[in-house]
């Protein structure tokens, strides 16, 4: 398969609280777009910035496509026969994000039965899919018993040439984008997800690391992402209290599950890696995987991804007990007494979509469709509003706004600051689990059946046919 070439540019950066940094991010084919850190959100860690949307919820890991200051052109209404560049079917179910880069679009994909386990490359000017093949296959899947998760939830991480694939513990791929072909493949990590895997794979220099939180294992491997060998393994130090009256374990593990994302940060002094396990949140040394420092929470089986300025890191503790922390990062040990800056309890609390810190605000919508705004240094409520609808996707900022779409396909765009402002309501014929991702002036959204470019004046594109997964 041929890519069309593209320049890469790079410069070094550094990351400094309320400082803007500028930097060089090149995108889907060609094109440049000059942008800056927001003030007041630091970026994820000093890793050197790839181009395109590399990960789940972007080139930060929180939701920021581009800050204040440099737009990017991005459509502010849409339906399906409006501002729709293409739409192609997506075989079979995944909830996985896409990553964008080289030209190219990532997402998986998997049977509604969990024995079978493909990765999809479109093209990203024109939807065609490039590349649809099996990665895994499974004799025993166990059954997903609900309609929030699927096999396919973790999302892609990409690198100019590399591209990262993770369904749990059915299996991990390394494949070079130029050819699509594996590199490298793991199947040998266990853990029993019970409810399907969630956790999505983050690059960090030369490793590849994975969280595997089960009702039987919870701990996070990092692998040599060249050649998919295990560097290190942690094992999470969580003091279970889900114990019954005869001392078994209560619904077979059901609630030491977890389905977060870790965020890489620099923080305290040192490069650290936030992760969301069930009843507890950590901190690891990413090129070690040594535990920093912990906070106990209420809850259970979180799922959003944690988001990191103003020297705190936000994080949301579950199902159960919902709360919403704010942890200062320069603790060692257990520092639930000491380092717990605010929190919030309750009512607009989301249990999936993550956070997001643009400035000194933070916003929250919960899956019941409240959005909140907080002051990130003090958690005070600047205003709360529903937006209607039940929401699972994370909230995405660019151009000045935040983008909001519900399971029901509705997308809700409002004006961040201290009013609460909608400036467009759009609708598509069916919903999104999955966050959306940005490159160029495009947004690409991943409903529970299509994927979509959503380009300002657009004209309306045919679906492409999407075909028939090869066997």
């Amino acid at each position: 398969m041929a890519h069309r070439p593209i320049r890469i540019s790079t410069i070094r950066h550094s990351v400094a609280r309320k400082i803007c940094v500028v930097f060089l991010i090149s995108v889907l084919g060609g094109g440049t777009v000059v942008l800056a850190t927001p003030s007041g959100t630091e970026a994820a860690g000093t890793k050197a910035l790839q181009p395109g949307w590399p990960e789940f919820r972007g080139p930060w890991g929180n939701g920021i496509a581009a800050p204040p200051g440099a737009p990017l052109g991005l459509p502010l209404v849409w339906n399906e026969t409006t501002n729709i560049k293409w739409k192609t079917p997506i075989p079979l179910q995944g909830w996985s994000s896409p990553v964008v880069m080289e030209g190219n679009v990532w997402v998986t994909t998997a049977t509604l039965d969990g024995h079978d386990f493909y990765v999809i490359c479109l093209d990203a000017e024109t939807g065609k899919i490039l590349f649809n093949e099996k990665m895994f296959h499974s004799d025993t899947p166990e059954p997903l018993g609900n309609n929030v998760n699927s096999y396919a939830s973790p999302s892609p991480v990409i690198e100019p040439g590399r591209v990262y694939v993770h369904f749990g513990s059915y299996g991990t791929a390394c494949l070079d984008t130029a050819t699509c072909q594996p590199i490298w493949k793991r199947q040998d990590l266990p853990c029993r997800h019970y409810r399907g895997p969630g956790s999505s794979p983050v690059l960090f220099e030369d490793l590849l690391i994975l969280t595997f939180d089960g009702a039987d294992l919870q701990y996070l491997a990092a692998l040599d992402k060249k050649t998919g060998k295990t560097v290190w393994k942690t094992d999470r130090s969580t003091v279970w209290h889900d114990f019954d009256d005869q001392g078994n374990v209560k619904r077979e593990g059901d609630f030491r599950k977890a389905f977060s994302t870790p965020l890489i940060i620099d923080g305290g002094g040192k490069q650290q890696m936030i992760t969301l396990g069930s009843t507890t949140a950590f901190s690891y040394d990413p090129r070690t995987g040594q535990e920093i420092w912990k906070v106990r929470m209420p809850g259970y089986t979180p799922a959003a991804r944690p988001v990191y300025g103003n020297g705190l890191a936000y994080i949301t503790s579950g199902r159960g007990v919902i709360e919403l922390l704010a942890v200062r990062v320069d603790g060692r040990g257990d520092v639930t007494d000491t380092h717990v800056a605010w929190k919030m309890e309750g009512r607009g609390v989301p249990e999936e979509p993550s956070p997001l810190l643009v400035g000194d605000l933070l916003y929250t919508v919960s899956n019941d469709g409240i959005v909140t705004c907080l002051e990130g240094a003090t958690g005070d409520k600047v205003w709360s509003e529903r937006l209607g609808g039940n929401y699972e996707a994370s909230p995405l900022y660019a151009d000045d706004r935040i983008y909001f779409i519900n399971v029901q396909g509705k997308a809700t765009v409002i004006k961040p600051g201290r009013a609460f402002e909608v400036l467009a309501v759009s609708k598509l014929d069916t919903g999104c689990m999955a966050s959306p991702a940005v490159a160029q002036n495009a947004l690409f959204i991943r409903t529970k059946t299509d994927l979509y470019r959503v380009e300002g004046n657009a004209p309306v594109a045919d679906s492409v046919p999407s075909g028939t997964p090869s066997q």
